[in-house]
C-alpha cells in the first residue's frame, strides 16, 4: 500500500506545481498525516512546556510550503527532504527568536519589581544543534541531511535512504557516524563554553 500512496503524492505534487490548484486540494489529507507525525516525533525532544505546539509547527510547515510555487517537485522524497529542511528552519528561528526575546526584544525597561517572571528561554541545546550541524555540512554534506531529515523531519531509515537516493545501509551508518561527531563537537562546544 505504501508504493501507491508514494506515487499518488508524487502525481499530485507534480499536478500542484504545473498549477492544478485541486492537486493541493488531494494532496493536503495524503501529506499532513505524515507532516504531523514528523512534527510530534521532533517537538518529543523539546523541553516540557515548549510554546510551540505540534500542529502550530505543521501549520507553519504547511503555509510555507503552500507560499513556495517556485519549487518544482520532482517526487514525494523531494517534499519529505524540503519539510524536514523546514521544520528545522522553523524551530532554529523560534528558538533564536526565544534567545532574543530573553535578552529584551525591543521591550520597555521595567525595574526588577515591576517584571514578570522570566520563562521560556530560548533552546540552547536546538541552537547549539544547529551550529553543530552547519559545521557537520561543511565537513560531510550527507551526513548533516540524514540527521536533518531524521530528527528534525521525522523521517525513517527507508524514507531518508529514498530522499538521499541511497540504501538504508548507508543511512545507518551516517546516521551512526553523524551521532559520534555530534556529540563530540557539542560536548566540545560545552567545554570551550565553560
Amino acid at each position: 500500500m505504501a508504493l501507491p500512496l508514494n506515487h499518488e503524492v508524487t502525481q499530485l505534487l507534480k499536478a500542484w506545481t504545473a498549477g492544478d490548484e485541486h492537486a493541493l486540494e488531494k494532496l493536503t489529507p495524503l501529506v499532513y498525516r505524515q507532516l504531523h507525525r514528523a512534527a510530534q516525533r521532533c517537538m518529543a525532544g523539546e523541553r516540557p512546556g515548549h510554546t510551540l505546539q505540534t500542529t502550530a509547527l505543521v501549520n507553519e510547515v504547511y503555509l510555507r510550503l503552500v507560499d513556495c510555487e517556485q519549487i518544482k517537485w520532482q517526487d514525494r522524497a523531494h517534499f519529505l527532504a524540503v519539510s524536514a529542511q523546514l521544520m528545522r528552519r522553523i524551530l532554529i528561528d523560534f528558538a533564536r527568536s526565544r534567545g532574543y526575546q530573553k535578552r529584551g526584544g525591543g521591550a520597555p525597561h521595567l525595574s526588577l519589581d515591576e517584571a514578570p517572571p522570566v520563562g521560556n528561554d530560548a533552546d540552547p541545546n536546538l541552537v547549539a544543534l544547529d551550529d553543530a550541524l552547519k559545521a557537520l555540512a561543511a565537513v560531510d554534506g550527507r551526513k548533516s541531511k540524514v540527521v536533518e531529515m531524521r530528527f528534525f523531519g521525522g523521517l525513517s531509515v527507508e524514507e531518508t535512504a529514498e530522499v538521499l537516493r541511497v540504501s538504508a545501509d548507508t543511512v545507518v551508518r551516517d546516521w551512526r557516524l553523524a551521532k559520534v561527531w555530534l556529540l563530540r563537537e557539542l560536548s566540545e562546544g560545552n567545554c570551550r563554553g565553560a
